[in-house]
């Protein structure tokens, strides 16, 4: 007989007040940028300054602007295309789920370059700044999916962790979104926090930025070995998922900046 886990049931709904539902999906989002809103006065209070305080309150709205549009934009177009473009009006109902951390990726990319040629601010300051913070939102947002039961492993029935999902059949799984909130959420975010605070890497601009795009990537394509592939996709070129697939280019790109960084000149403090 397997043994497994038992789910935690928490209803995906946070709190109602009537016709009103706070989801805790929702919740993710609003803790992860309001968390990362607060570390990043933090850091650009201490040299290199990449922001003025007055400049980290405006940039969060660029940012929850370029995580949503290019979240929800990112999933209708890596993973049902097909789907909205038969059912337009569904691209609205964000609160029915669909959102795709690769997407939220280039919008808040599309976010910090719009805001730096506007503000005059240096590019790679600016990205290393907000990357450092990025994994908080991950760790929010994984576990949330972890709440809705949704984004569940593979069966695993002799793993230590495996548990019975509500939609996810009678065998146990892995739990992979709590695996990707402390790979790409926790542990992430402690590198890129170790490395500002005992390394010269934060005046290398850029190198910041190359660490965390590498390491989100290799963390996810690790972590995808336990997520059940997407229905409606399934396993992709080479067995690979779709999440892996749009990982190796981030890690490819990451690697080249983070070199490419290292070689400048690093700048003095100002």
């Amino acid at each position: 007989m397997t043994l497994a886990l038992a789910f935690p049931n928490i209803d995906p709904i946070a709190l109602q007040l009537g016709p009103f539902a706070i989801r805790w999906y929702a919740l993710a989002y609003i803790t992860g940028l309001m968390l990362g809103w607060r570390i990043v006065k933090f850091l650009v209070a201490r040299p290199p300054h990449a922001l003025s305080e007055v400049e980290v309150d405006d940039f969060l709205v660029w940012a929850t602007l370029g995580v949503v549009l290019g979240g929800r934009l990112g999933y209708i177009l890596f993973y049902k295309p097909l789907y909205y473009l038969s059912n337009p009006l569904e691209i609205l109902m964000v609160w029915q789920g669909g959102m795709s951390f690769h997407g939220g990726a280039l919008g808040v990319i599309v976010a910090i370059i719009a805001f730096s040629r506007l503000r005059g601010r240096d590019l790679f300051q600016v990205g290393d700044v907000i990357c450092c913070v990025v994994p908080i939102g991950l760790f929010f947002g994984r576990i949330a999916n972890f709440i809705n039961g949704e984004l569940f492993g593979r069966i695993a029935p002799d793993a230590a962790l495996a548990m019975v999902f509500p939609h996810g059949g009678p065998l146990p799984r892995h739990p992979s979104q709590l695996y990707e909130a402390g790979l790409e959420g926790a542990v992430l975010f402690a590198v890129m926090m170790l490395l500002w605070r005992f390394t010269d890497i934060r005046n290398r601009f850029g190198a910041l930025s190359g660490v965390f795009l590498a390491g989100y990537g290799l963390g996810r394509i690790v972590c995808e070995f336990f997520r059940q592939p997407d229905a409606h996709l399934g396993f992709l070129w080479g067995g690979a998922t779709m999440g892996q697939l749009l990982s190796i280019p981030q890690v490819i790109v990451g690697l080249a900046l983070l070199a490419w960084a290292w070689r400048r000149h690093a700048p003095r403090d100002v």
